[in-house]
């Protein structure tokens, strides 16, 4: 199921060398040792198990492969609508929050988890801190709704440089990763392996339940 959802998600069709890693999202139980060998492409038992997965789904007319693209049929795509209805936000919602409503969610995220955050900090759209008195920072997101994903790169290249501070891009929506990774992985190969990718979709599904455990969360991160 996350192969044929990530195939909807990018209009019906992907290649299968970048499948490997937008999959690592449906299993949370991988390690960061497992995550970064298979961004590395280093991983062979990750790569076979996705082909082994493909391979069914080929048979049972689920998808189409050919020469590494591979393709979701229509019952595929039924199979997709029959396990997602009612659960995950559709494109259109997600284009419904604007730029600011996700950098105040994204602050709030962060304030529930204990750090001090803060928007439009200097040239970043959202910064979290361990405190309002931390010189580093610990964590920046840049919210690209429209423009250039590349000089949002170039902003989380810097600090990641500068303080290795955890970098994240939000965007829009799933079908734009694709144009995101091809840019992360053509001019800034040095920080593919630590740049989290999410979208506005996702952040909003944590602030949402994020919202309700805020105070236990809190209880769990005091030192």
């Amino acid at each position: 199921m996350p192969i044929l959802q990530e195939l909807v998600a990018t209009g019906g069709v992907d290649n299968l060398r970048f499948l490997y890693e937008r999959l690592i999202a449906y299993f949370p139980q991988l390690s960061e040792k497992e995550i970064g060998e298979i961004k590395n492409g280093k991983n062979k038992a990750w790569r076979s198990a996705i082909q082994k997965a493909g391979k069914t789904l080929d048979e049972q007319n689920l998808i189409e492969r050919e020469r590494g693209n591979w393709t979701i049929t229509e019952r595929g795509k039924t199979e997709v609508e029959k396990e997602t209805s009612g659960f995950t936000l559709t494109i259109s919602q997600a284009k419904s929050f604007s730029h600011t409503n996700i950098q105040l969610m994204l602050a709030e995220i962060g304030e529930s988890l204990g750090f001090y955050a803060e928007t439009e900090f200097e040239f970043y759209d959202v910064i979290w801190r361990e405190t309002p008195k931390s010189q580093r920072l610990s964590h920046i997101f840049e919210v690209q709704s429209k423009g250039n994903i590349d000089s949002a790169f170039a902003k989380l290249k810097r600090a990641y440089q500068a303080q290795r501070t955890k970098p994240f891009l939000v965007i829009t929506s799933e079908r734009d990763l694709n144009r995101a990774r091809k840019s992360l992985g053509r001019e800034f190969q040095d920080i593919e392996t630590v740049v989290t990718i999410l979208t506005f979709a996702q952040i909003k599904q944590v602030h949402q339940n994020i919202k309700n455990i805020a105070e236990i969360i809190k209880e769990f991160l005091l030192k």
